[in-house]
């Protein structure tokens, strides 16, 4: 864009080019880079106004878009970045390794680690208790119903991570959507959201709207598929957690839409470490102009990362969780000129700089929820990520 400034970060006192952007999935590869403008106006702070007018400013000749993160609070700061450079390729599993992946990858490869559990599975099991006392006290359909806790895996190494070979093994996963999102410098140091999500959040096409919210979970260490299906669909606890989010997205969407359609039952959906409850909701929007940005103000965040009601839920958190979330829970993706876009939520994912990886992971608490058997749900849910770094999760290389 002619006359519009380049986005730079501060790192170590220099002024340094924000990394690319990646987007992957099943369906196609998004890199974005060389930005010529960002915004950290809150979603609810009016940005999809703000992102709408620049996008159309001087006539829209299609092709133009924003890609970015939202993060888990939409009353924070957002990312969101328009990039001068974009291609956008055949899906991720077909592309040749070594195309791209040297834009993330540093000159020596982290070796030696050492791990803080944020808080520790003790720790986490009494917040579980402490947020089923809550539970238990309500008693009107106000009354706090689920909420979201995570804890948090805080690694550290005195060389740098290989983002590049990080990236190249989450995709080996062809179920789940695989981003890196560069972020704000962390007290001159460079970061960035690095994930494979199995979950969809929205995706605009049109007048065409889809979701696709995960809720109930198991860990598919020596659970076969018959034996989770079984597990998940025989569960009331975990119907009831799926339930809510299926609840909150369609009753969002509804008002937009002539046409909804929300399965009546859910289905079983898979990665390579968990099984999921899964509900398509697709549906024929009234008005096709508007902006997926704007339909996000009202479905994030759902009670699959925050609980039921939302403002309670995260006010819970927010007292409980020992650490901040940032953009974890958040939303990442892109929307373009015509308001179309696609959004994931950030799940599975970690903020990685030169020399730290942050990883979160997290389980819906609500009636009749186990405080172990929670915990052992986000502790199958650091899986995907600490293989893709070769770890355990007490930070020794894993076998072979």
């Amino acid at each position: 864009m002619k006359g519009s400034e380049r986005v730079d970060y501060s790192a170590n006192g220099r002024s340094t080019r924000a990394g690319p952007y990646l987007l992957a999935s099943a369906e196609e590869t998004l890199i974005a880079s060389d930005y010529v403008r960002s915004w950290s106006t809150p979603l609810t702070g009016g940005l999809p106004e703000q992102v709408h007018d620049a996008l159309q400013a001087g006539g829209s000749t299609g092709g133009r878009l924003v890609v970015g993160a939202i993060p888990f609070d939409p009353q924070r700061p957002s990312l969101l970045l328009e990039p001068a450079q974009v291609v956008r390729d055949a899906p991720f599993a077909e592309v040749p390794a070594g195309t791209w992946a040297d834009a993330w990858a540093p000159a020596v490869r982290a070796t030696c680690w050492s791990v803080t559990a944020e808080p520790s599975v003790a720790g986490y099991e009494e917040m579980v208790e402490e947020v089923l006392r809550r539970i238990r006290g309500g008693s009107s359909p106000n009354d706090l119903r689920k909420v979201v806790l995570s804890r948090s895996l805080l690694f550290r190494t005195a060389t740098p991570v290989d983002l590049g070979a990080l990236i190249e093994r989450l995709r080996l996963d062809r179920s789940v959507t695989v981003f890196a999102v560069p972020l704000p410098s962390d007290h001159g140091t460079p970061a960035t959201l690095v994930g494979a999500t199995p979950e969809l959040l929205l995706s605009k096409s049109g007048a065409k709207v889809v979701s696709e919210p995960l809720a109930g979970s198991i860990s598919r260490r020596d659970m076969a598929n018959g034996t989770a299906t079984s597990a998940l669909f025989g569960s009331d606890k975990d119907r009831r957690e799926h339930a809510l989010v299926v609840e909150h997205i369609a009753d969002m969407l509804a008002p937009h839409c002539r046409r909804l359609y929300v399965p009546p039952e859910p289905s079983l959906v898979s990665t390579s470490t968990m099984w999921h409850l899964g509900t398509r909701i697709e549906g024929e929007l009234r008005d096709d102009s508007i902006p997926s940005l704007e339909l996000l103000v009202g479905l994030h965040p759902t009670p699959a990362v925050c609980g039921m009601p939302s403002q309670e839920a995260a006010r819970v958190i927010g007292e409980i969780e020992p650490f901040e979330r940032d953009f974890y829970g958040g939303a990442i993706g892109w929307c373009d000129d015509r308001g179309d876009g696609r959004w994931h939520i950030a799940l599975r994912c970690a903020r990685v700089t030169d020399d730290s990886v942050r990883l979160y992971a997290g389980a819906g608490i609500v009636h009749g929820s186990n405080p172990a058997a929670e915990a052992a749900e986000t502790s199958a849910k650091f899986t995907a990520m600490l293989r893709a770094l070769g770890l355990d999760e007490n930070g020794a290389p894993l076998p072979g």
